[in-house]
C-alpha cells in the first residue's frame, strides 16, 4: 500500500537495517531478464526508471519489475475509470466478486496508475499486475520474460500460522516504499518482537539485521510490539526525518530516523488515537496553503486530514484514552469508500472508491 516515498522513510516495530551502503548501480542494469515466481502481489512502490517493487506475501519476497514504463514525458490530467472492478474482471474472464484489487500505485515517470489485483480467493489466487491511462485503458503487465530481481525476507511467519483466526503468513508485506536507495517493508515476522520493517537495499543485496521498536497505543492501555504497521510516510520535522506511521485501532505514531540503530530498541511517540474499531489503509503526506497534511484512509472512520502543526512539540500519549486525542483532523464528508489512494501531483490525488456494489477510479483534488 505505499508508493514512492520522500527521502528517508523509514519502519516501525522492528525496523530492520542492512549492513552496508546501496550501490549506486544502473538500477536497470541490475535486473536480470526472466519470469517473477509471483505467489501473490499486494503491496506495490515505485523506485527509479519505472522499476515496479511488488510485496509478494505468500512467497515472503519483494521483486522488482522493470515496467519499461518511462516515457519522455508523462501523461497528464485526471485519472477516472467507472467500474473498475467489472472492466478488470471482463479482461481476466472472471467476476467482480471473484477478484480482489489490493493496492494502488502511480508510476511518476509515466503518471499512469498500477494495481495489484488477485483472481480468486484465499492463498491460491493468481497474482495479477495492470496498469490504468489516462485514455481509461487497463493492461495486463508483462510479467514474462521481463527484467526483475527478488529479495527474500527472513523469519516469515509460517505459512500456517494464525493469530485470532486471520493468517500471519497474509501480514508478511502490510506495506513497502522505496525511499534514497532501500525499499522498506513493513509487516510481521516470526520472532519475538514481531511486527517489523526491513530497510533492503536496492539494487538488491546482503540480509538484514533488526532494530526493534514499541509503541503504545493509548485505546489498548498498554505496550504493543505484535501489532503490524498498517501504512506509513515519510515527514520531515524542523528538518530531520522522521516515519509517521499508522496502526490498527488507530493509534499516530512518529519515530526519529537518527534513532533506527542495528540491535537497538526504540520507542516511538504515539502522536495521536484516531479511534478504536478501524483499520488504517492507505496515507500520503502533502502540502496546501503554506501547511503539510496527512490524508488517511480508514475501514471505518472515513478519510481524515490531519494536521501536522505541533507535531514536533507534541507531547506522548502514555495513558489508556477513550476513544480520540492528540493531533487534530478533519473528516472529509465528500471522500466515502476510499479503499486505496495516491499521491497523482502536489494538487491531486487518486482513488479507488466504492459504492453502489461496485469500484471506481477517482481523481480528486487534495482537501
Amino acid at each position: 500500500m505505499r508508493h514512492t516515498l520522500s527521502a528517508l522513510a523509514l519502519g516501525l516495530l522492528g525496523v530492520s537495517l542492512l549492513a552496508g551502503n546501496a550501490r549506486a548501480d544502473d538500477p536497470i542494469a541490475s535486473l536480470k531478464k526472466g519470469n517473477p515466481d509471483l505467489k501473490s502481489a499486494g503491496a506495490l512502490a515505485f523506485g527509479p526508471e519505472g522499476i515496479l517493487f511488488v510485496g509478494d506475501t505468500q512467497g515472503a519476497a519483494v521483486f522488482a519489475i522493470d515496467t519499461g514504463d518511462r516515457p519522455s514525458k508523462p501523461e497528464t490530467g485526471p485519472l477516472k475509470v467507472e467500474g473498475i472492478d467489472e472492466k478488470i474482471a471482463n479482461l481476466l474472464g472472471t467476476t467482480p466478486q471473484k477478484i480482489r484489487v489490493n493496492d494502488l500505485a502511480v508510476n511518476p515517470a509515466s503518471g499512469k496508475a498500477y494495481l495489484s489485483v488477485a483472481r480468486g480467493t484465499g492463498p491460491d489466487a493468481t497474482p495479477v499486475l495492470l496498469r490504468v491511462g489516462h485514455d481509461g485503458k487497463i493492461e495486463m503487465v508483462p510479467t514474462e520474460n521481463v527484467p526483475f530481481a527478488r529479495a527474500d525476507l527472513p523469519n516469515a511467519p509460517d505459512a500456517n500460522a494464525q493469530e485470532r483466526g486471520r493468517s500471519l503468513r497474509s501480514q508478511t508485506i502490510t506495506d513497502l516504499g522505496y525511499v534514497d536507495g532501500r525499499v522498506y517493508v513493513a509487516g510481521l515476522s516470526n520472532e519475538e518482537f514481531a511486527s517489523r520493517l526491513l530497510a533492503i537495499p536496492f539494487p538488491f543485496a546482503d540480509r538484514p539485521s533488526t532494530t526493534s521498536v514499541e509503541i503504545y497505543h493509548g485505546s489498548h492501555g498498554q505496550l504493543e510490539t505484535r501489532s503490524p504497521v498498517r501504512t506509513f510516510t515519510s515527514y520531515r520535522i524542523k528538518g530531520d526525518p522522521y516515519l509517521l506511521a499508522a496502526y490498527t485501532c488507530t493509534p499516530l505514531v512518529k519515530l526519529p530516523v537518527a534513532d533506527l540503530k542495528p540491535g537497538a530498541h526504540v520507542k516511538g511517540t504515539t502522536v495521536a488515537e484516531l479511534g478504536n474499531r478501524n483499520n488504517p489503509l492507505d496515507m500520503i503526506v502533502y502540502s496546501k496553503g503554506g501547511k503539510d497534511y496527512l490524508l488517511l484512509a480508514n475501514s471505518s472512520r472515513g478519510v481524515m486530514k490531519i494536521a501536522t502543526d505541533g507535531i514536533d512539540q507534541a507531547a506522548a500519549i502514555s495513558k489508556p484514552v477513550r476513544d480520540k486525542a492528540g493531533q487534530s483532523y478533519e473528516t472529509i464528508s465528500d471522500l466515502k469508500g476510499v479503499e486505496q489512494l495516491d499521491s497523482l501531483d502536489k494538487d491531486h490525488a487518486v482513488l479507488l472508491v466504492r459504492g453502489n456494489g461496485g469500484m471506481n477510479l477517482e481523481t480528486v483534488a487534495l482537501p
